[in-house]
């Protein structure tokens, strides 16, 4: 599975998920790639393959006008709308969709995507409707924004900054990207993210002293820890209580046989589990 791919299996469960909250009965949308521009890519509960592939220029149509405005767009009867321009009616039609809803997919200001629902009726679309689809298109903004990390932490592991300092920069790249594997959904991202998470925890300790099994959310605790967080950083940094991250460090401690916080974080670089 490819990035683009990862990126798409996420588009389509939001359009499937946007279908089941909204109750429409069809749902359709895109990504925006550079050198392509907008194009629907996914499609769900269409009959047709009509809209497959159709290329959308900013201002043109219903996302076209929700993407140069950067927000939700609705039309109650497509082809007769005065609020839209028409170049894509024929694919519209072909497809039997009237009325028609476009949110933009927006991270950090830019739009990345849109995604659409409609009636094969003229019937006017309401808020919750609007605010189920908003719903599902923040979805997929999550799941860029996570993959966006990614990407750069793995960026910036592959390629640490020389100099004073760079084994810190190592070591909060490591409790990043532990912190954030788990919500990766894309399996050959994560499996990335892993592999580079291996490389660091073993770069500066290339003969462990011992071998030590520890739970990867004690792992993910430690590194926490490591980098200064406090137990109850560390539980807003991984989605756990503190209570929870509490026990996951009295484990790690257990089987390291260190008595502290800093003993334990020492210990586990020795053994080649953090870096």
């Amino acid at each position: 599975m490819t990035a683009d791919s990862g990126a798409a299996v996420e588009l389509r469960a939001a359009l499937v998920r946007m279908r089941r909250a909204t109750g429409l009965p069809v749902a359709f949308g895109g990504l925006i790639e550079e050198s392509r521009g907008l194009r629907i890519g996914e499609l769900s509960g269409a009959s047709t393959t009509a809209l497959q592939g159709l290329a959308v220029a900013p201002g043109s149509g219903l996302g076209g006008k929700a993407h140069a405005l950067a927000r939700a767009c609705a039309v109650t009867d497509y082809s007769t709308s005065r609020h839209i321009s028409h170049e894509y009616d024929v694919a519209v039609a072909a497809e039997g969709l009237r009325s028609v809803l476009a949110v933009p997919v927006v991270v950090r200001r830019r739009v990345r995507g849109i995604l659409y629902g409609a009636l094969r009726t003229a019937h006017p679309l309401g808020e919750r409707t609007l605010d189920a689809a908003v719903a599902a298109a923040r979805d997929v903004e999550q799941a860029l924004v996570v993959r966006d990390e990614a990407r750069a932490l793995i960026s910036a592991a592959h390629a640490p900054e020389a100099g004073h300092g760079a084994w810190e920069q190592v070591r909060e790249a490591h409790a990043s990207l532990r912190a954030l594997a788990p919500r990766v959904v894309d399996p050959e991202l994560r499996a990335e993210l892993l592999a580079v998470v291996g490389r660091l925890a073993g770069a500066s300790t290339p003969f462990p002293e011992r071998a030590v099994r520890l739970a990867p959310r004690e792992v993910d605790v430690l590194a926490c820890v490591a980098s200064g967080a406090t137990n109850t950083a560390a539980a807003d940094r991984l989605g756990l209580r503190p209570e929870t991250v509490k026990g996951y460090l009295r484990s790690a401690m257990r089987k390291l046989g260190a008595h502290t916080r800093l003993e334990a974080v020492v210990a586990a670089r020795r053994a080649g589990i953090l870096p």
